[in-house]
């Protein structure tokens, strides 16, 4: 990119904005910083102060490891040409390229949205009064307690929305959470169901669906396909679905509705789905603005690895886009690990664009998976950060 300065013209770095660090975002930094070094001018802003695997949530609730263990500090970020800020976005002008926080205005000449999907628990009645989430790290550390306690009665886990991050992770909570009762030796005075609004657990591998439904059948889980919770009654202590039935309850742990974060609802149009639409480049209607992972809508699921992906080729398409070359499209394929507990992880391999409809490659839980999850997140730690894993996460 070519720029006018001091009646001369030189080559400087171009300006790329990033809102959001987590998978796509640290992702398409270090993409381009490996790519470009001091030749970028990369500014990567997130509110927060830390980044966590999603998976992490759930080794924190079932007590595996503590928040502290998992956390790993922005602040151990240092690539060629990428500087983190920790700021609130206030404003998103997309047209302009431009954006506001709370500490200043920041220019740039490529945008990627990166912000993810924030939790709209007040959109399902009374979630908040009668039911707790447990897809955020502050939800998941505070039933700690709750599910350390729990020895008798009808657990429910219920999703109350779609499209939702890693839609395995209900199944998982079922699956550990029969683990942790049948442990302590109250499984017996336990029930334990839960629905979801897709016809299986894993709509793309009816392979890894039905290895999942087995293993609710072998458990004693009760599952409900075909169903998304609308509303608790916290009197009566029921969820209600939305084809009217209704389910009692003592422990209701809850998926929240997702929702973009609120800036990016007063910056872009939204697909009928509520998130931003995309090419397969991963670009907006907006020229040389793109949004990548959960915050938008390409017609897959959200999930941390499929974001990684994202932001990969949307690195290669920014990098496409500076050289003048054609866009890079991304591939439709990701990865996901699946916990079936006793120390088993399975994985399934989906591909959304190369056939006539989206397939999902099914691999055994096995320990060998769980290992290779676990190496998984320290490769990426040590990829974006430069750090080791801590050994607990």
């Amino acid at each position: 990119m070519w720029r006018l300065q001091s009646a001369t013209i030189r080559r400087v770095p171009p300006r790329v904005i990033v809102l959001g660090a987590g998978f796509g975002g640290l992702e398409l930094a270090t993409v381009l910083s490996d790519e470009l070094g001091e030749n970028l001018d990369l500014t990567l802003i997130d509110k927060g102060d830390v980044f966590v695997f999603g998976y992490s949530k759930l080794d924190v609730m079932f007590g595996r490891t503590t928040p502290e263990a998992v956390r790993l500090p922005y602040r151990h970020v240092a690539k060629p040409g990428v500087r983190l800020l920790q700021e609130t976005i206030t404003d998103i002008d997309a047209a302009k390229k431009r954006v506001t926080t709370d500490a200043g205005v920041h220019q740039g000449d490529f945008l990627v949205v990166a912000l993810g999907a924030d939790y709209d628990v007040a959109a399902t009645p009374g979630l908040a009064e009668a039911g707790r989430e447990f897809y955020t790290m502050e939800g998941a550390a505070g039933l700690v307690g709750t599910l350390a306690s729990f020895s008798r009665g009808h657990a429910v886990i219920g999703v109350c929305g779609a499209p939702y991050k890693c839609p395995p992770a209900p199944s998982e909570t079922a699956l550990l959470l029969h683990d942790m009762l049948l442990t302590r030796g109250v499984r017996d005075d336990c029930e334990i169901s839960f629905t979801v609004p897709m016809a299986s657990p894993v709509p793309p591998s009816p392979e890894m669906s039905t290895a999942l439904l087995a293993a609710f059948v072998e458990r004693g889980i009760a599952f409900a396909p075909g169903r998304k919770v609308t509303h608790l009654e916290p009197g009566r202590r029921v969820a209600v679905y939305d084809d009217g039935s209704e389910v009692p309850f003592d422990l209701f742990l809850g998926v929240p509705r997702h929702r973009v974060p609120d800036v990016v609802a007063r910056s872009f149009e939204l697909h009928a789905d509520g998130f931003i639409p995309v090419d397969r480049s991963m670009a907006t209607a907006v020229p040389g603005v793109y949004a990548i992972g959960d915050v938008n809508s390409w017609g897959g699921p959200k999930a941390g690895m499929i974001a990684e992906r994202h932001g990969r080729a949307a690195a290669r398409g920014l990098l496409a886009a500076m050289r003048g070359e054609e866009p890079v499209q991304y591939d439709g394929r990701g990865s996901c690990y699946v916990e079936f507990g006793a120390g088993l992880v399975g994985r399934v391999d989906v591909d959304f664009f190369s056939g006539p409809a989206p397939t999902g490659t099914y691999h055994q839980p096995s320990a060998d998976l769980l290992a290779e999850k676990h190496e998984f997140g320290s490769s990426r730690a040590a990829r974006w950060f430069g750090t080791a894993l801590p050994a607990t996460a």
